[in-house]
C-alpha cells in the first residue's frame, strides 16, 4: 500500500513537472514571422533573417540530436565560458537538418536582442551565423516526432506545396518546440520546407 502511494506521489510530481514545462514553452521566445497563408495545419511564412548557433554532429538522428542539443546547451548557459560568463536565454524551436547522409546540423536561434557582433564567443566546434530571409512552408503536428513521423509529415508537406503552385526551393528543415517531458500529444512539431518567393 505504501509502495502504491509513492508511485502514486511520484507521478502526480511528473505530472506537475511535465504541465510546467508546457507551460513555459508557451512563454519561450519565437522567431517574429510573416502569416502569408494559413490553412489548417499547413501555413506559409515569410521569415526574416535569424541569428542562430550551430553545430554538426554523425549519427542517427537520436543520437546526433542529443549530442548537437548538449553541445548548444552548454554555449548558451555559459557552461564552457569563464566563470560568470554571460548566460543566453533558451528559445523555440530548436531546429534540425540533415546536410548529408547521417550527418544532422541543429540550430538554437538566439534571442532577437542578439546580433553575431554582440553575441559571446563560441568554441571552435559551434558556428556563429545568421540565415537569410526566407519563405518557409510548414506543416504542424502533435507526438513524439519519431523518424518515420517526421518523414511522413514532409511528404505530406510536400504534397500541400504542390497542391499550392509552389517550388521548393531548399530541403526540409524540422523543429521541435517543446522540452522532453511534455507529454507528445501537447508537443508541437514541424516540418519546414523553404519555397521560392512568387
Amino acid at each position: 500500500m505504501k509502495a502504491l502511494r509513492w508511485i502514486a506521489a511520484g507521478a502526480g510530481l511528473a505530472a506537475v513537472g511535465a504541465v510546467g514545462a508546457y507551460a513555459q514553452s508557451r512563454r519561450t521566445e519565437q522567431p517574429d514571422f510573416t502569416l502569408i497563408r494559413d490553412d489548417g495545419d499547413y501555413a506559409l511564412r515569410d521569415y526574416p533573417s535569424l541569428v542562430v548557433a550551430e553545430t554538426r554532429h554523425i549519427g542517427t538522428r537520436q543520437t546526433a540530436s542529443r549530442a548537437s542539443f548538449n553541445r548548444l546547451a552548454a554555449y548558451i548557459f555559459a557552461k564552457d565560458r569563464p566563470q560568470g560568463g554571460e548566460k543566453i536565454a533558451m528559445t523555440a524551436p530548436v531546429l534540425q537538418q540533415e546536410t548529408q547522409p547521417s550527418e544532422w546540423r541543429m540550430r538554437f536561434v538566439m534571442p532577437g536582442k542578439y546580433t553575431l557582433e554582440t553575441l559571446p564567443p563560441a568554441p571552435a566546434d559551434i558556428t556563429l551565423t545568421q540565415t537569410p530571409a526566407r519563405r518557409m512552408a510548414a506543416v504542424r503536428f502533435s507526438g513524439n516526432a519519431g523518424t518515420a513521423e517526421l518523414a511522413e509529415m514532409e511528404t505530406r508537406l510536400r504534397g500541400w506545396i504542390a497542391a499550392q503552385g509552389l517550388v521548393p526551393a531548399g530541403e526540409a528543415e524540422f523543429a521541435f518546440y517543446d522540452a522532453p517531458m511534455v507529454p507528445g500529444p501537447l508537443r508541437r512539431n514541424e516540418v519546414l520546407i523553404p519555397v521560392a518567393a512568387k
